[in-house]
């Protein structure tokens, strides 16, 4: 759903001092000294029978009510042990991913590749208070051609031009999706599920595809991040609000047409399509006045800039032959690719493997190229990303960024907390079982620009992310091989760097998701 910075915003806590650190190193050294003690006992004394220790009461009870007996006793028991006890003074006190990182793996994961695009592209982006990095992640990538293009040392196409259009027309699209789902009724799992974020920050590269294809792109310069565009949630409540309001008014009127005569019918139809209509301006006078008035894609500007070399440049041109320059015959030899064919692999373990995927309802554009994925293995999907890495070209791809990482050290690795070691828990549930469980699902959107490949095999992923240069190492994140097999969903590629037997997937009729499948998330 378009992972916010704002997600890590908020008070910041009392810098920690040297003393500080020592005191949590210790502790933790400690409850991992307790618990190689448990483990070996844990060999000859198994935890299911820690409830018949002498002086606790056994637990069990037929009974399913929770009683204060019962945690009585579990509290007895749990502080019992001294690892637990002291697990609870560092607890008290302290993040407990500060107390369970693991140092070892921190230590490992670091930014050096073998494989690395030659032009990466700067500066690094940051999205701020807002759900925006999949259009992050998109510009990241289209900036590429462009600063080749035009030589230039540092450039930002402008994701708020971006931002601006796909609000207005996700807002059409839920419109649309009201009317035309009014039969249905009201507390539907349909309905609620299209009530509940009609103009959701988050999006999805077909998405993209579909607002370039539109209303083509402008420099950064041109069209900057207003106020709004960087602290979004307010601007989206209110359309959000309004939305629902104009919704539930539609699906009476629908119901209205449908029980008039055939006579007044035509009327009524009309009234209909003017409401629409109403309501659409109303929503765009709320973003224009919150994010300012955008270009006009088929309206010339004039960007003027100095290259590499510090030479003086002007480029007249309207959005939409900005755009489309990225997939001129010259640009397409000159980058290897062309961005206008790319489409999106996934890995679905739920679903078979090589088959297309679809999700009800799902888009922003009405009209649009709907969201589509090609289901593969996570094999398939790496030896893609690695070939476009070879080739020079960044790769968009989608994550469950908030499990095992760190966004001051910029790393992400299942082995990054071991909250065994506190909490004597085991989390093992598969990629399949997290998805079915809700427990995880595309939530933010980066880009790949290098790889570390040992022995034909992947090892570990640098990542440029969209919260700034104080996020990671100076806005670059490094993703163990791992992490990539267990939290990341989909990666965007050419069909030159895939096998034709993929390249035929997208021929295939897709199987339909419904609106609320963990597929249907907005990274």
């Amino acid at each position: 759903m378009g992972n916010a910075q704002s997600s890590r915003a908020g008070p910041r806590p009392r810098a920690r001092s040297a003393q500080d650190d020592a005191v949590i190193e210790a502790l933790t050294q400690q409850i991992r000294s307790i618990r190689r003690v448990d483990l070996l006992d844990e060999q000859e004394h198994s935890y299911v029978h820690v409830s018949h220790e002498k002086g606790i009461p056994s637990t069990h009870s037929t009974d399913p009510r929770l009683s204060l007996s019962t945690t009585t006793n579990w509290e007895k028991h749990l502080l019992s042990d001294p690892k637990n006890r002291l697990a609870l003074n560092a607890l008290l006190s302290n993040d407990v991913r500060t107390i369970v990182s693991n140092k070892v793996s921190t230590l490992a994961d670091t930014q050096t590749f073998n494989i690395k695009i030659p032009f990466e592209g700067s500066p690094v982006t940051n999205q701020r208070s807002s759900g925006r990095c999949w259009l992050f992640a998109t510009t990241n990538v289209l900036r590429v051609p462009i600063m080749k293009k035009y030589n230039l040392k540092e450039f930002e196409l402008s994701q708020s031009y971006l931002f601006f259009w796909d609000k207005l027309e996700k807002a059409n699209y839920f419109l649309e999706q009201i009317i035309d789902t009014a039969d249905e009724d009201l507390e539907s799992r349909l309905i609620q599920e299209l009530l509940s974020a009609p103009v959701n920050d988050g999006g999805q590269w077909d998405m993209a595809a579909n607002l370039v294809s539109k209303y083509g792109l402008v420099p950064q310069k041109l069209y900057p991040d207003s106020y709004n565009a960087m602290n979004s949630g307010s601007m989206s409540s209110i359309i959000t609000t309004k939305l629902r309001e104009d919704g539930l008014i539609l699906r009476n009127m629908v119901a209205k047409c449908k029980a008039a005569s055939d006579k007044t019918r035509p009327n009524k139809e009309a009234e209909l399509v003017s409401v629409k209509a109403k309501m659409m301006q109303e929503i765009h006078g709320i973003l224009t006045l919150m994010l300012g008035p955008p270009p006009k894609p088929d309206e010339t500007f004039t960007w003027e800039y100095y290259d590499a070399n510090d030479k003086y440049h002007s480029v007249t041109k309207t959005p939409l032959e900005f755009a489309k320059d990225m997939s001129s015959p010259s640009l397409v030899r000159t980058l290897g690719a062309n961005v206008s064919e790319l489409f999106s692999l996934v890995n679905d373990p739920r679903n078979n493997y090589n088959q297309l995927l679809t999700v009800d309802r799902l888009g922003n554009v009405v009209g649009g190229r709907g969201v589509t994925y090609v289901n593969v293995d996570m094999a398939t999907m790496k030896k893609a990303a690695i070939a476009m890495l070879k080739a020079g070209l960044p790769v968009f791809f989608g994550s469950d960024v908030g499990k095992f990482s760190n966004s001051s050290s910029g790393v992400m690795d299942p082995n990054l907390y071991d909250y065994g070691l506190a909490f004597n828990i085991n989390l093992g549930l598969s990629k399949s079982q997290r998805l079915r469980a809700g427990e995880s699902a595309m939530t933010h959107a980066m880009v790949l620009t290098a790889v570390q490949v040992e022995g034909g095999k992947s090892v570990r992923w640098r990542v440029m992310n969209s919260w700034g240069d104080s996020a990671g190492e100076k806005g670059y994140f490094v993703m163990t091989d791992e992490w990539m097999d267990e939290f990341v969903y989909q990666v965007v590629v050419d069909p030159s760097y895939v096998t034709k037997e993929i390249k035929d997937v997208l021929d295939q009729k897709p199987k339909v998701l419904p609106l609320w499948d963990p597929m249907g998330a907005l990274a």
